[in-house]
């Protein structure tokens, strides 16, 4: 394996102009992102140079930039403000415990990728994500409604709401100008000028133009700006652990992580589907783990993979992990020389791009496709994006996996309840041989032949049990698994039941068909065959039918040898 994942040296120009392109997305965007997490403007360009550098030399997708985004600052600004509360006269505590937090979220996605979690990214179902990422623009957006106005950006989000009034009844002109002129290019340049776009990517010269308009028209207006922005490498610190607020600590760590590895693997899956490539979910995983430990160690927002930066980067022609490197190194670069001309810029104009990247996140398309798409993928949607908005960022997962889980079960079930066939009389419908046909015919209606298909779960032990109560006039039960290619212990426990029920009447029998190697070992394990006769098992169903029919003292024409 190559300790630098997709690297080479055949698309080295490519890889350049990718890395720059990326850069002139992410400058904007991390100072944006900085100033919304309540860290500052450096935070962000840290978290943008130190998560992008190690994400790309150690991850396992090489045409991906990562850095801060959209999600992870949320969380990261709701952390943040959790641990500086705390200690209301000592902030650099606060903050020291916010950003310890981040280096163990980065532990914590190591240890994702170690143990090889990276491919259950796969059974997060797309409403629980598009409703979570929805609710994360939705967030986004919310909080830089303040900032618009020329206010403090809100703490939470239904703060947010709840100052709106305030915010209206109080606007500052200048901010809301600055603002304005923001959102008009970042929402009308790439629609009535692409190639424009694709020459200045909209958010920097959003950047470049609201910066010069403050500057040149506007500096005496009073609106607020970034102010000084610290310059050169930033020392490391280590990290600062207190255990009264260690579980507490450890709860936002995971919420981090699990957040960055759904971020960063969403991401990785577009890459692929542009570049026709297959990233390596685990490693990628440890890569970005890496960069996380490292960025809060230096103070750094954490990051995942910047979906806008990522596929600015290839269609500028990067591919290998040269790119997303080399965009890190060029921060790096401006941060050393250039803090000073980052600190007029307008807050309200960064306000302006991120409510940009909050509509950007909001999945429209899927939106659009509400009133095509089931009830439940409906319900469970709109379920997460509330409770993200308004309620948990990691309970509104949690709850929407809880949801889709019961909602798969109750489909499975219902397709097992479907497959499921209980007959004591051949009909055309009836799905057998002939000569079983005639067999169930002469035995008129004393034979009872109960068929399952599929897996057997927990979700249809009880509708088993049901479907027999219906038949009660029968002497021989042959219940049909050789469709069955599973049981859990419910159904076992079900199929049990019907067993026991069935030969406690001493004028009855039970026959069993078509047990699987797997199956046979499983329900012997659980007792479930202990009460069936031996030689009432059988590997075929003709043959169980015969032996049904002879007990009862039923002979019939088809059970004779030829």
């Amino acid at each position: 394996m190559k300790f630098i994942n997709g690297l080479h040296y055949n698309n080295v120009r490519g890889d350049i102009f990718g890395g720059l392109t990326a850069t002139v997305v992410a400058l904007p965007l991390a100072l944006a992102m900085g100033v919304a997490s309540g860290a500052g403007p450096i935070a962000g360009i840290y978290g943008a140079i130190f998560v992008g550098f190690f994400a790309a030399l150690f991850g396992g997708t090489p045409a991906q930039v990562s850095g801060p985004t959209g999600p992870m600052t949320v969380v990261m600004a709701l952390i943040f403000t959790q641990y500086t509360t705390l200690f209301p006269g000592d902030p650099a505590t606060g903050a020291a415990l916010a950003f310890t937090v981040v280096m163990m979220g980065g532990l914590f996605q190591i240890l994702f990728g170690i143990l090889r979690i990276g491919k259950f990214i796969e059974f997060v179902p797309h409403p629980v994500v598009s409703g979570f990422m929805s609710g994360i623009g939705v967030i986004i957006i919310l909080i830089q409604i303040g900032p618009l106005f020329g206010h403090a950006t809100p703490a939470k989000p239904l703060s947010a709401v709840e100052m709106i009034p305030e915010f209206l009844s109080n606007i500052h002109s200048g901010s809301l100008i600055l603002g304005l002129i923001a959102l008009a290019i970042v929402y009308g340049v790439p629609k009535f000028s692409p190639k424009l776009n694709r020459m200045i990517p909209s958010p920097l010269l959003a950047l470049i133009v609201g910066t010069a308009a403050y500057m040149f028209t506007m500096k005496d207006s009073g609106a607020p700006i970034l102010g000084q922005i610290p310059t050169g490498f930033p020392a490391a610190q280590l990290p600062t652990i207190m255990l009264e607020h260690l579980p507490d600590m450890v709860e936002s760590a995971l919420i981090l992580a699990a957040l960055g590895a759904i971020d960063s693997l969403l991401t990785s899956l577009v890459a692929d589907n542009i570049t026709r490539t297959h990233h390596k979910s685990d490693r990628e995983l440890i890569g970005q783990g890496i960069g996380n430990t490292v960025a809060g160690m230096f103070g750094g927002l954490p990051g995942a993979g910047a979906t806008m930066r990522t596929v600015v980067n290839i269609k500028a022609g990067g591919l290998t992990p040269i790119s997303g490197a080399l965009h890190a190194v060029i921060l790096l670069a401006i941060v050393l020389g250039g803090g000073e001309l980052a600190s007029n810029i307008p807050k309200a104009v960064l306000a302006g791009i991120l409510v940009k990247v909050g509509t950007d996140i909001i999945d429209w398309d899927y939106l659009k496709r509400l009133k095509t798409i089931p009830l439940s993928g409906t319900i469970l949607m709109v379920t997460v994006l509330l409770m993200t908005v308004f309620i948990d960022l990691i309970m509104a997962v949690a709850t929407g996996m809880v949801m889709a889980a019961m909602i798969f079960m109750k489909c499975m079930s219902d397709l097992q309840h479907e497959s499921a066939l209980a007959v004591n009389l051949p009909t055309d419908e009836t799905p057998m041989s002939e000569h079983e046909k005639t067999i169930l015919k002469e035995a008129q209606g004393r034979i009872l032949l109960y068929y399952m298909e599929g897996p057997l779960s927990f979700g249809a032990a009880k509708g088993m049990v049901r479907r027999l109560a219906n038949f009660s006039e029968y002497d021989s039960l042959v219940i049909d698994l050789s469709g069955v290619p599973s049981v859990d212990f419910t159904s076992a426990m079900a199929l049990n039941d019907m067993i026991r029920d069935t030969l406690a009447s001493s004028e009855r029998f039970v026959f069993l068909v078509g047990l699987r190697p797997n199956v046979k070992a499983f329900l012997h394990k659980q007792g479930t065959l202990e009460p069936v006769d031996k030689d009432h098992i059988y590997d075929a169903r003709t043959p169980a039918l015969c032996h049904a029919a002879r007990v009862i003292n039923i002979f019939p024409e088809a059970c004779n040898p030829a």
